[in-house]
């Protein structure tokens, strides 16, 4: 099994040091940088399989380098704030970050939650439980579910809108695939945190409504609806 490369920007010596040291010793490939421009030149002359950015980082800031990871990729990134109500997180999701980490944190932890990440990411493939199933709702054609002007089609992975077709990140189309395989029923933010970012323990919503609102985007704003106090659903 190939080894996963992991990108880490921290600009603390210490914080660096340390959380190379044991993700290495989980048979992590590291390859840690002090700021946001090098953190650039490595990302783009390695390719690593995933991005650890902290967010206040010189020279270029987390939030603006996870702009630029996302531009040229759809790599996993995780951010790393040391403020948990900050306004970090959210520019941070809002960017294209998948999810975030609060420091500080225990090495336990975030391995964790890079291997959630990765394994979103290498099972994108739809929902847990075989996702979408049979040929009810599609448009003839054996994967492809319709909603309107919007066409998700479940083997290809692929979405259009409108005939064109529409660049989602996996965790987004992971999300959209939720949706896909239950139109018109409300989906709660728990739910979906399960299922979709493989938490089996509470996390923070922000992660989910963030990502609604940068789906709702790309495929209309209109296309899943808020459901007050209970979640979201996908307008069949």
């Amino acid at each position: 099994m190939a080894e996963t490369h992991v990108l880490f920007v921290e600009d603390d010596d210490v914080i660096r040091e340390a959380t190379t040291l044991a993700l290495e010793r989980d048979g992590f490939v590291v390859t840690a940088m002090p700021d946001g421009l090098s953190g650039l030149e490595s990302f783009r002359a390695d390719r690593p399989d995933i991005a650890l950015l902290d967010v206040m980082v010189p020279g270029m800031d987390g939030v603006s380098l996870c702009r630029r990871i996302r531009d040229e990729s759809t790599v996993p990134v995780i951010m790393l704030s040391a403020r948990a109500d900050s306004i970090d997180v959210v520019l941070g999701l809002e960017a294209g970050a998948d999810d975030y980490v609060t420091k500080p944190f225990d090495g336990s932890v975030l391995v964790a939650r890079i291997r959630a990440v990765l394994r979103r990411f290498g099972h994108a493939g739809g929902p847990q439980n075989g996702g979408p199933g049979g040929d009810e709702g599609t448009d003839g054609e054996r994967g492809v579910l319709s909603f309107g002007d919007l066409q998700v089609d479940t083997e290809g992975m692929e979405v259009r809108k409108a005939g064109a077709a529409v660049a989602l990140t996996p965790t987004e189309m992971r999300l959209l695939l939720e949706f896909s395989s239950a139109p018109g029923t409300v989906l709660s933010r728990d739910r979906l945190l399960e299922r979709v970012w493989d938490y089996d323990w509470g996390g923070d919503t922000r992660v989910v409504d963030v990502h609604v609102q940068r789906l709702r985007t790309k495929i209309g704003q209109d296309r899943i609806e808020t459901v007050r106090g209970f979640g979201y659903k996908l307008k069949a």
